[in-house]
């Protein structure tokens, strides 16, 4: 693995929970991506007339250990494998112990910036990658579901389908320009930092509920993994909204499944699946939801959705 960035997190870039946002998070790993971009012989691709780019397509984060305000971080990355025009990048941020904050599987795809059609890999860019081969290492494997697993085809991923699971709209909303990179779209990090942004409309009562057959405890969510797959990229102007499912519960942890959604198309702009605990803010621990609260998680949220 070759060093892709080095910083650390700031007490902006932390949300409600005191922790640093999962969007700040993909930002980092886009950057050290365009790090990468470069030494594999495509330093081009993230600059405005570009001819070519890297677009993520599908992605698995999972977080270990959170990361606080002031907290020194760094990132390392390598190729785990490659095609024609599609590769899959293994990326990680470790505190400056050694112990692994947060791991990143990401599939790209190579395009051309006029058409956005899948462009190969050059004989020298391949020729990089080879020597750029890597494993994931052990603590950082997937854990709580296979990002391999093929998603669902997009035409079953539809706002109808939505409806007639009874599938709650957490939040809505439109693309501003700043929101976009050098090619026009919505850069991936705005994804799961909008669904971040959204999830409380779902789930900021049941918390408090939980919290309070807790004892009165300041309760908050952390996210452990999270699968998203990137359909298409809007643009500014272009509208979105998002729906949420419940997905199951499986110890301390519970998943659940959102769809961000075109409303001018009926059809997906992204989809994901997110399993996280809910966290005593003060213990900094994960609380077991009682098995009742389980059941009205399912009631406002009901099963249906896909990845």
């Amino acid at each position: 693995m070759i060093p892709l960035w080095q910083g650390s997190c700031n007490q902006w870039d932390c949300d409600e929970m005191g922790h640093m946002n999962v969007r700040i998070y993909v930002e980092k790993q886009l950057e050290g991506l365009v790090t990468l971009a470069h030494e594999i012989g495509l330093p081009e691709a993230f600059r405005p007339n570009a001819p070519s780019t890297i677009l993520p397509v599908d992605q698995h984060i999972r977080f270990v250990r959170e990361v606080l305000p002031g907290k020194p971080l760094s990132m390392r990355g390598c190729i785990l494998e490659f095609g024609e025009c599609e590769a899959l990048i293994y990326q990680e941020l470790r505190h400056t112990d050694g112990s692994l904050s947060a791991a990143f599987r990401t599939r790209i795809i190579h395009i051309d910036t006029a058409e956005g059609e899948p462009f190969p890999w050059t004989a020298k860019t391949r020729a990089r990658m080879e020597q750029l081969l890597g494993e994931t290492p052990e603590e950082a494997l997937p854990r709580s579901f296979d990002p391999d697993k093929p998603g669902l085809p997009t035409s079953e991923i539809t706002l109808d389908h939505v409806a007639s699971v009874g599938a709650p709209r957490i939040g809505m909303g439109a693309v501003p320009p700043g929101h976009c990179g050098v090619h026009g779209w919505m850069e991936p990090s705005w994804f799961i930092g909008r669904l971040s942004d959204m999830v409380p409309n779902l789930l900021y009562d049941w918390r408090m509920r939980v919290g309070t057959s807790s004892g009165g405890k300041r309760m908050g969510a952390a996210v452990l993994e999270y699968r998203l797959r990137y359909h298409r990229y809007p643009r500014a102007g272009d509208r979105f909204v998002a729906h949420s499912s419940f997905g199951g519960v499986n110890g301390k942890t519970h998943s659940l499944v959102h769809w961000v959604m075109d409303p001018a198309t009926g059809g997906p702009w992204a989809t994901s699946e997110v399993v996280a605990i809910t966290l005593d803010l003060d213990a900094r621990k994960a609380v077991a939801a009682p098995p009742e609260m389980l059941g009205d998680l399912e009631k406002i949220a009901p099963k249906g959705l896909g990845i």
